[in-house]
Formats: C-alpha cells, sequence, structure tokens
C-alpha cells in the first residue's frame, strides 16, 4: 500500500508511471524494416511475415465473403444473440452522435458553412493473440458502417488452419464488413498504410495491438505517404476511485479484468479507506487462483498499484494526475464526483457499472487514449470516421460589405496578391454600379 500524503514529488511521479515498454531504440529499427520490406516488396513480403508468425502454410491473403460466412456460421445461437445484443447497443449510441451541418450569415451577403462527410477508406486492425476480440470488430466496424465510409478493410492475424476466429467473422458480417485479410503485425499495418497488390491503401487506420502495431502506426502516421491513426496507444489500464462503501470482492474484480487482458496491463486502486485496501488485496489473491488467464493477470498485478489517500479530494487529484483509460467510481456520491472528474478515456459510475460493460455491450466505445492520452485525446467516436469542411460564398453585396476589412489586413500582413484579390473585384463591382 502507498501512503500518498507521505511521498515526495518525484515518488508520486513515480508511483503513477506506466510499465516499461519495450527497449524503443530496437523496437522502432525492427518496426522500420517491417515497413520497408513491406512497401518494397507488397504481398511477398506481408506473407512471409505472416507465415513466420502467425500461419506457417497460409497461401492467401484474402478472406473471401463466403468464407466469412462460412466461419461466422460456426458461432453458436447463445453467442450470436449476445453479439446482436451489443451491435445494436453500439450501433444506437454511435447514430446519437451524427453531427449537424451549420450554415450562417457572418456578414450581409456572406454565407458560411460546414459540413461532415465519411472518410472513405479505413482500415481497421483486430489483434490475434489468446483472445479472439468480436468486441472490437464491433468498436471500429459500426462507427465506420454509421459514418457510411465506402471501404471497410479489416486486418487480423490468422491461426495455422489459415482461418479467423468464428466470432470474428460473424461480427464482421453484422458490420457489413467484406474486405478482410490475414495478417497481422506492422506488417498489416504497413499493407493498409501503403497498399499492396493484394490490399489497396487505406485513409485512416484503428484499432489496438502489441507494442509492434502501435509503433507502426505510430511511424506511418508521420508519413505524407502513409495514413492518418486513431490515437497513440500503449498497454490496457484501469484505475479504480473507491470508499469505504465500496464491495472488495467488485473492486477486486475490476482490478483483475483489466490485469487479464495482458502481462503489461496496470490496474491501480485509489482510496481513503485503508480497510477497503487490505479487503480488495483479499479478493485479488482469492480470484486470481480461479481465473483461466492467471499467469497473465498474476504478471500484470505484478504493476498494480494500491494506493491510501487521506481523502476523497486528494485520490480524485490522483486520478487526474493519472489520466486512466478506463475510470471505475465506486462512491457513495458517485455521480456527484464527475465534475470534478478531468482526465480519463471512459468513466464508469456506480457499483454495477464494471469495465466489461462498457469493453463489450453497453453502447459506448472500448478503444480509448492509453498512457495518460486521456489528458488530450478523446475516446474513439462516429466523428473519428468522418472529416469536417468549410464553404464559403460571398454575393456582391458580401464582397463590398466585407472586402476592405479583408484589403485592410492583408496590408498588415504584406500580402499584395491577397489584397489585388479582393481590390480587382471591388473595382469591377464599381464599374457595374
Amino acid at each position: 500500500m502507498i501512503n500518498w500524503s507521505s511521498l515526495s514529488a518525484g515518488e508520486k511521479v513515480n508511483a503513477l508511471a506506466r510499465p516499461a515498454m519495450a527497449d524503443s531504440a530496437a523496437l522502432r529499427a525492427t518496426v522500420a524494416d517491417i515497413l520497408a520490406a513491406v512497401e518494397t516488396r507488397g504481398d511477398e513480403a506481408v506473407l512471409e511475415y505472416t507465415r513466420r508468425f502467425d500461419s506457417p502454410d497460409l497461401t492467401a491473403l484474402k478472406l473471401s465473403v463466403v468464407q466469412r460466412d462460412e466461419l461466422a456460421a460456426r458461432v453458436s445461437p447463445v453467442v450470436q444473440a449476445a453479439i446482436h445484443t451489443a451491435f445494436a447497443n453500439v450501433k444506437k449510441f454511435h447514430e446519437a452522435q451524427y453531427p449537424q451541418d451549420i450554415r450562417l450569415t457572418t456578414t450581409p451577403g456572406v454565407v458560411c458553412e460546414q459540413r461532415f462527410t465519411a472518410l472513405e477508406a479505413v482500415g481497421l486492425y483486430i489483434p490475434g493473440g489468446s483472445a479472439p476480440l468480436p468486441s472490437t470488430v464491433m468498436m471500429l466496424g459500426v462507427p465506420a458502417m454509421v459514418a457510411g465510409c465506402e471501404r471497410k478493410v479489416l486486418c487480423t492475424p490468422p491461426n495455422k488452419a489459415q482461418e479467423i476466429a468464428p466470432e470474428i467473422a460473424f461480427a464482421a458480417k453484422c458490420c457489413g464488413i467484406e474486405e478482410i485479410y490475414l495478417c497481422g503485425g506492422a506488417q498489416a499495418i504497413a499493407a493498409m498504410a501503403f497498399g499492396t497488390q493484394t490490399i489497396s491503401k487505406v485513409d485512416k487506420i484503428f484499432g489496438p495491438g502489441n507494442s509492434f502495431v502501435t509503433e507502426a502506426k505510430q511511424q506511418v502516421s508521420q508519413r505524407a505517404d502513409g495514413a492518418a491513426i486513431d490515437m497513440p496507444a500503449g498497454p490496457s489500464e484501469v484505475l479504480v476511485l473507491a470508499d469505504a462503501s465500496a464491495d472488495a470482492e467488485f473492486v477486486a474484480s475490476d482490478l483483475l479484468s483489466q490485469a487479464e487482458h495482458g502481462p503489461d496491463s496496470q490496474a491501480i486502486l485509489v482510496t481513503d479507506s485503508p480497510a477497503l485496501v487490505s479487503a480488495v488485496k483479499q479478493a485479488v489473491t482469492e480470484q486470481l487462483a480461479e481465473l483461466s488467464r492467471n499467469s497473465i493477470a498474476t504478471k500484470a498485478m505484478e504493476n498494480a498499484r494500491y494506493i491510501l489517500a487521506d481523502s476523497m479530494a486528494e485520490a480524485i487529484g490522483v486520478s487526474n494526475a493519472y489520466a486512466p483509460e478506463h475510470l471505475i467510481v465506486q462512491c457513495d456520491n458517485a455521480r456527484e464526483l464527475l465534475p470534478q472528474l478531468k482526465h480519463a478515456g471512459s468513466i464508469f459510475v456506480g457499483p454495477w457499472s464494471p469495465e466489461s460493460a462498457g469493453d463489450y455491450a453497453s453502447g459506448t466505445n472500448h478503444v480509448l487514449p492509453t498512457y495518460g492520452y486521456a489528458k488530450n485525446y478523446s475516446s474513439l467516436g462516429l466523428l473519428d470516421f468522418m472529416r469536417r469542411y468549410t464553404i464559403q460564398e460571398l454575393s456582391e453585396d458580401g464582397m463590398r460589405n466585407l472586402g476592405p476589412a479583408i484589403m485592410q489586413l492583408a496590408d498588415a500582413e504584406g500580402l499584395d496578391a491577397h489584397r489585388n484579390a479582393v481590390g480587382y473585384r471591388l473595382n469591377k463591382l464599381q464599374q457595374n454600379d
């Protein structure tokens, strides 16, 4: 247990430090080599890496719609119903985010507009690994569908049988995704960013992944010939803000639901109750023993922090400083605390709102900023799959009314051609009057 008030400023920073990432210099170099190989050799390089890491006998990158549907048919009716429930809620929540166009007369004769349009081609990255993630397919596929993106390109690593999880195929079918490619890792990001003989280039890439995927997204986003990305990302994390009224079993289960994501996940409890800390530690030990992913969660809990604050006000300050991806508030007056909670990717209010709800089926998006980026990045939403642009139209009267001010500003900046573009028009209008 960490007693917050007894720490120096430097010790507080260390207490909230994220788990160390892999050797960044070596990671950057390795990913740069993969990007270069895919950019130069296209499909050949993607297949080579995919055979090495995922599916030794893979012969083709594309999964046909027929193959998608055959895989989707293997999903049990019970799981299909659960996916349909989640799909409906996520779709409903993202449809409510559809923006309104703006049309405004700023000066008589001057009309300004703001309009929104869907991105044309989006890349959706779905991680492979030890657990299929149909939920992530929905979190990316649903807003892409609601926005109206013409091309939805899904990349996910195949298994040794050259297939993907049936649940992923079923969720992709629900989202109307027909372009599915059997590749993962940095090579998949490169293929979507630069294009290959089989995979056409996309405009923006979405989705979580391991350190190689994260680094690849960062690198392609910095290139003019690459692709935009949704947000910077790191290992997943949760902070539980709790007072003495919190249920220790609930808190422990929330910490562990984050820990089982991966060994580099981080779980933090911040409370003003020493008794709760003791009870939660005991509950964590008991629940860990029952988890199928015990070894992963145990490793992650080595990065766990149990922080004791002098008051809930101080605890809130700790949470704001950490800026967690997931913030769970288990306090008597949880909703009343919302105005004070400045930085979090997604907030779960009260004892009956586990992180699992947002991860799967409540309707909110589970693609969230990590590593403190919640201070300046937002959770994924519909607008991330759209772009806005502006329109302006001046009538003759609009030019007469606004032209002199434009010319004065152009003079002030020493831009003669800007001034002339208005001056010639005003002269023409005077000749016609």
